[in-house]
């Protein structure tokens, strides 16, 4: 190949490389701009869209905000239309306030102007009353002058003459009252001489009021005995305040003496000691809650005696209220003899006799049980103990000649039906058993019930117990209305109250318990 060839040739794709290129540049140009012509109507369409959507969004919340101020105004108007319907009732009620007080300001003008005119009209009463005391006076003056100028005596005189002649007609009266006295007590001293010898007899038998009135806790070891006592005593004493009972701690090993009259007292006392002591924690504040729940275990106790009673001897429809007292009298003594071991029994022979007789065994029986009922009544009352029992059965509607039995069994009233003589009979009976009862231990018991209940007609008094046989009273009162003061003050008051209203023997000592106790609640 020569020169002329290949520059011809190298001319050639020189050209078609240059036409190669300039063809390309100019389909990249008008693809370049066929693109941006899209982008730009896509843009334009973009802003488009964006500027309705704008518009529809701020249409939108201009409505919603026009409606929430059109909300929000009536909501003003219709409370502020409240407000102004409250002031203008409160406005009406306060002038109707202002003319009932101006109408009740003229009435008492009025009252005052009436009260005025009464007040003159008492004075010239008084003035009146005041001139005609002072005639009086002057005339009776004149009448005693006269009297004195007709009798030759003066008043004085008069009236020691009267005084002698009273003081013979009562010698007269107290000297035929003595004789007339005197003859009666002649007729009845056979009796009465041998109530005293059997009354004597009975003082001797200090072990049987021992038995009737002491209880005896059992304890292992002397170390539960310390806790049982206390630092200085102070469980003791916590234990008495909350019982009525004394608490006798002496050498006896193992043992700590409960002494009290009162048979329900006694048993708290007991049953308290033995949860204390077998749970350990023995203070005066869980001393308290202990006696208060045993109090209630034994209230409860009582109802399931008289329940369990009331089975056993089959009767029937009897009310709750004298079935608790039957139960309660499982802790009341008779003459010594227990009250509701006596009822049983009588009950029983009631019902055999009856049957005997041929009359209404199952009244009979009724009536037996419940023919001292009177006596365990836990209020005081004025009545003998069967006239109270029979208002009692009459109370819960009990049959009329079951409450003619329990009212006539001592004869206080009279006997209608036959029953009557039956529980009487049968009363005699169980009780005329040789040592079934004993007549001192029952005044002895009478006699520290009347000590309390003396007591505890004071003011500001709380709590009363007669413990030591009735030669110790201790009394608790109220720290808040009764001060250290008055505390000695109300010591001696009670022993001269005693001394002035009750028999008995030796002396007693009157303790009164003062305690101050503040509490506080940590929230």
């Amino acid at each position: 190949m020569n020169k002329i060839d290949f520059w011809v040739m190298l001319l050639s794709d020189f050209v078609s490389i240059a036409l190669g290129i300039y063809i390309g540049r100019k389909l990249l140009s008008r693809l370049f701009t066929q693109r941006e012509k899209n982008a730009e109507a896509r843009s334009a369409e973009i802003i488009k869209n964006a500027e309705l959507t704008a518009e529809n969004i701020k249409k939108d919340r201009i409505l919603e905000a026009r409606e929430k101020y059109l909300k929000l105004k009536a909501e003003f108007e219709e409370d502020t239309n409240r407000k102004k319907n409250i002031l203008i009732t409160n406005e009406n009620k306060l002038k109707q306030r202002e003319q009932q007080l101006q109408q009740q300001a003229e009435q008492y003008k009025r009252r005052e102007a009436e009260l005025d005119q009464q007040k003159a009209k008492l004075d010239q009463q008084l003035e009146s009353i005041g001139k005609r005391r002072e005639e009086a006076e002057r005339m009776r003056q004149q009448q005693v002058e006269a009297l004195e100028k007709i009798a030759n005596l003066t008043a004085d005189q008069a009236r020691e003459q009267l005084i002698d002649a009273l003081k013979a007609e009562a010698d007269s009266r107290a000297s035929s009252y003595i004789k007339s006295v005197v003859e009666e007590a002649k007729l009845t001293a056979t009796k009465e001489a041998k109530k005293v010898v059997i009354e004597t007899i009975q003082r001797t038998a200090t072990e049987h009021a021992i038995e009737n009135c002491v209880s005896v806790f059992n304890i292992e070891s002397d170390d539960i005995k310390g806790k049982v006592i206390g630092r200085e005593g102070r469980n003791i004493r916590a234990l008495e305040a909350a019982t009525g009972v004394e608490i006798i701690v002496d050498d006896t090993p193992e043992a700590i003496i409960i002494s009290g009259f009162d048979p329900v007292r006694r048993e708290i006392a007991r049953l308290s000691l033995h949860r204390l002591v077998q749970d350990g924690r023995i203070h005066p504040a869980r001393i308290e809650e202990i006696v208060a729940k045993t109090r209630k275990n034994i209230e409860d106790e009582i109802v399931e005696i008289g329940e369990r009673t009331v089975i056993d001897l089959g009767i029937h429809g009897l009310h709750p209220e004298l079935i608790k007292m039957v139960g309660r009298m499982r802790f009341r003594s008779s003459y010594g003899q227990n009250l509701l071991q006596h009822s049983r029994e009588v009950a029983k022979l009631c019902a055999t006799m009856a049957a005997e007789l041929g009359l209404n065994a199952k009244l009979a029986k009724r009536a037996g049980l419940l023919h001292d009922i009177g006596k365990v009544w836990p209020e005081e009352a004025e009545l003998p103990h069967a006239v109270l029992g029979m208002e009692l059965a009459k109370k819960y509607k009990e049959h009329p000649e079951v409450c003619n039995a329990i009212g006539a069994h001592h004869d206080e009233i009279e006997m209608t039906s036959l029953i009557s003589p039956i529980v009487q009979v049968c009363d005699a009976v169980s009780g005329s058993r040789p040592g079934a009862r004993r007549e001192m231990m029952e005044s002895y018991i009478k006699r520290l019930k009347e000590l309390e209940e003396l007591a505890m007609g004071f003011q500001g008094v709380l709590k009363c117990y007669a413990i030591q046989a009735g030669r110790e009273l201790r009394v608790m009162v109220d720290a808040e209305n009764v001060t250290d003061e008055k505390a000695n003050t109300l010591s001696f008051d009670i022993s001269q109250k005693i001394e002035k209203e009750m028999q008995y023997p030796g002396q007693i000592k009157i303790t009164v318990i003062r305690e101050m106790r503040s509490v506080a609640y940590a929230k």
